[in-house]
């Protein structure tokens, strides 16, 4: 489509008042439609945290097409992925039939597989004899390395039911906590901030309530290429209601452009940048007073703490003036309503929870939480990592957040769940690669995880997960996890299955099961459940409706929301005072779920990044997706329209970058940090500044994370995959 500012969302085709646009895989070799569905399922998107709902067209149990529908998250829009990505499904990779790793094939970390072609290196097993094997393994090692030589990931991909299951597994049966999912590579920093200053690990208000805010700051985050839809939300607030928005961001984004602000800050520099903003608010007497002293404690520290964060001291290190940084400070301080919407450039940094904690500050001292028109929002990247998050797949709470360290909590769930619990929290993604590379955890089963993809340093990843005594991999696709693993488990992928999921709102929604799994495929609640009982768990699941009774029990974030009103309903917004009441879309107006009622103030310190660019690697490399890909590429990489627009992998570079390196555009260069080094294409973008190189993580055959630092945030966990040094050059011959 060259320059024009077409995303191939599709949304033409649905408003056609004519239906003289359609979609070309409707049409027949002699462009006439021939594919008209015998009947229609309404349901969810499988991707991004947005949430939107949508129908799938079916045609001979085969998904032939999308519509948007009237959501309270999209309002009958989709993007690109939601209305053409639904492909993957049909995709001739599907795994089928259970997979044992051949005795004469040895684990090799740097070995690819053909994802057609498995049997070269796993035989075909019936599901008796896999998961016998499995559970054999695992008591094995149990009884010969004890309690702590077992671990689980857990996915955010999968329903609200399946993660509760997941982590009841490995707390029940693995005998630890051990286990966690792909929040520990988004927001885990931001919940660790959110859950250390207001008592919860959610959104305040919905992406929705921009329409009610007169400013709004956007930092970290690219909406209109990770979370298209709620995009449309802030693009339609700044033409139709004035909202004036800020953009803080070391690239340059499309929503610059209707911006009231676009701060392109040094990458790292965040908390610089952002005390300094608190600095001129507190310093300039901006703060609502009234709500600091009723809602929040610890101004006093804050106030003091701020002090040698001026606008003048900061401007050297985040790079932008200290006019500017007043002017946004006062904009946004001055504003009778004004919302904070975050993403990963926030979250994923050793600084991370520094990161969130200046902007909640941000939000408390001007009281701009728990109205119309407020709020918090750290966007969620997955369809399911919030609700993944709720109900316990992580391993320092129990579901609903509630730490294990608490012995009122671990007395709870030793009787909800009739057995003995380990006391003491789990360790993390990254934490458990490092346990199973020091050979202290022997199995491993993963669920809809692609680690060897998505973690840092995936070298050491994958050199790990070659260690292992025992890999369990649970997927629809042979993911490169997968070519490392001993059993291999064929899944249900998402229009495969009934379950309810939590989106980037507090919005649990049901998703309907819309075709069965291929082959010899089963549902992940079976696979589970079937994996438990071999393990000595006496589980009998009738379906997916008695797991979310049990997990709605046992979670107070859930009252009110049962599944018969899902059913009935689609859609109900946590917390819900009522069962004849809609959900709390906006909270905290009269205080947060704290002890006191107050939210905590806590000053946030300068911190560098763990690697800064040097004489040896002077550039500065972030990742982060692609409008058109999704995570590690494992469901978009193999939707025939999705990689049709985005086929190949590509690091993108400014122009005088280029120019100083002598590349030309599609040149093969290689770029390469301390922990390795990949070939690929260069492409100009003119949104990256000069000393930074952006990769996407999305793509098997330049995968950015063998390039990323593994150094964690020491609250939230997280790797720092924004930033580390990097250096690029001409391939050699």
């Amino acid at each position: 489509m060259g320059d024009s500012s077409c995303v191939s969302c599709g949304e033409c085709v649905q408003a056609c008042p004519t239906g003289a646009l359609m979609e070309s895989n409707l049409l027949d070799d002699n462009g006439t439609k021939n594919a008209k569905p015998d009947r229609k399922v309404d349901s969810l998107c499988p991707y991004c945290g947005v949430g939107c709902q949508l129908t799938y067209n079916i045609q001979n149990e085969k998904i032939i097409s999308v519509d948007g529908r009237d959501g309270p998250a999209n309002k009958n829009r989709l993007c690109v992925k939601g209305r053409f990505g639904f492909d993957y499904i049909h995709n001739p990779e599907r795994l089928t039939v259970p997979l044992i790793r051949k005795s004469d094939k040895p684990k090799d970390p740097l070995e690819k597989i053909d994802p057609l072609n498995p049997l070269t290196h796993f035989r075909e097993a019936s599901w008796d004899e896999a998961l016998d094997l499995a559970a054999r393994k695992l008591k094995e090692i149990l009884n010969s390395s004890g309690d702590k030589s077992l671990a689980g990931f857990g996915c955010a991909k999968g329903s609200n039911e399946e993660a509760y299951l997941f982590q009841k597994l490995i707390r029940t049966g693995f005998k630890n906590n051990n286990v966690d999912h792909c929040t520990r590579m988004c927001h885990a920093s931001s919940v660790a901030a959110l859950m250390e200053t207001i008592g919860s690990g959610a959104v305040t208000a919905p992406v929705s309530e921009i329409q009610n805010a007169d400013v709004a700051i956007v930092i970290g985050a690219r909406p209109t290429q990770n979370h298209p839809v709620a995009a449309t939300f802030i693009k339609n607030a700044v033409k139709k209601n004035g909202l004036k928005l800020i953009i803080m961001d070391p690239r340059k984004q499309d929503l610059s452009r209707i911006s009231e602000k676009s701060l392109q800050f040094t990458p790292g520099a965040d908390v610089a940048l952002l005390n300094a903003m608190i600095n001129t608010i507190i310093e300039e007497g901006l703060v609502d007073r009234q709500y600091i002293e009723k809602n929040t404690e610890g101004y006093k520290d804050l106030k003091e703490h701020i002090k040698d964060f001026t606008p003048e001291e900061m401007s050297d290190i985040c790079g932008i003036s200290p006019s500017e940084i007043r002017e946004t400070a006062r904009l946004f301080a001055n504003a009778k309503s004004a919302m904070i919407f975050w993403g990963m450039g926030i979250s994923q940094h050793i600084h991370g929870t520094d990161n969130s904690r200046c902007l909640i500050s941000l939000a408390m001292i001007t009281g701009n939480i728990g109205r119309k028109g407020t709020g918090l929002h750290p966007l969620r990247g997955q369809n399911n990592v919030q609700g993944a998050s709720d109900v316990g797949l992580i391993p320092m709470v129990f579901p609903d957040y509630q730490p294990i360290s608490d012995s009122k909590n671990l007395k709870f769930f030793e009787n909800y769940w009739q057995t003995k619990l380990d006391p003491n929290p789990g360790l993390t993604v990254v934490e458990i690669m490092e346990s199973i590379y020091n050979k202290s955890i022997k199995g491993l089963y993963v669920m809809g995880e692609n680690p060897a993809m998505s973690d840092p340093n995936a070298n050491h990843a994958r050199e790990a997960l070659a260690r292992l005594e025992i890999l369990i991999v649970q997927d629809i696709f042979l993911t490169e996890t997968a070519y490392l693993a001993d059993i291999v488990l064929p899944a249900s992928a998402f229009p495969e299955k009934t379950g309810t999921f939590t989106n980037t709102d507090r919005r649990v929604q049901l998703a309907k099961k819309a075709v069965n799994p291929p082959g010899k495929a089963k549902q992940d609640l079976w696979i589970i459940q079937e994996l438990a009982k071999r393990m000595g768990l006496n589980w009998n699941y009738n379906g997916p409706d008695e797991v979310y009774d049990e997990l709605s029990k046992c979670m107070e974030s859930m009252k009110n929301i049962t599944w018969e009103r899902l059913v009935k309903d689609g859609a109900v917004t946590y917390p819900c005072d009522d069962e004849n009441k809609p959900g709390n879309e906006v909270i905290f107006g009269e205080g947060f779920p704290t002890n006191n009622k107050k939210g905590k103030l806590v000053p946030a310190k300068l911190i560098s990044p763990d690697e800064k660019p040097d004489e040896k690697y002077p550039l500065v490399l972030t990742t982060g997706r692609l409008l058109e890909h999704w995570h590690t590429g494992s469901m978009t990489s193999r939707s025939k329209v999705l990689n049709t627009i985005e086929p190949q992998p590509y690091v993108h570079l400014s122009k005088n970058e280029m120019k100083k390196n002598n590349f030309s555009q599609d040149e093969q260069v290689q770029l390469s940090t301390r922990r390795g080094k990949v070939s690929v294409k260069v492409r100009f973008d003119k949104m990256i500044p000069d000393g930074m190189v952006f990769m996407p993580f999305c793509f098997e055959n330049a995968p950015a994370n063998l390039l990323t630092n593994q150094a964690l945030d020491p609250d939230g966990k997280i790797p720092e995959l924004k930033y580390c040094a990097a250096k690029i050059e001409k391939l050699t011959a």
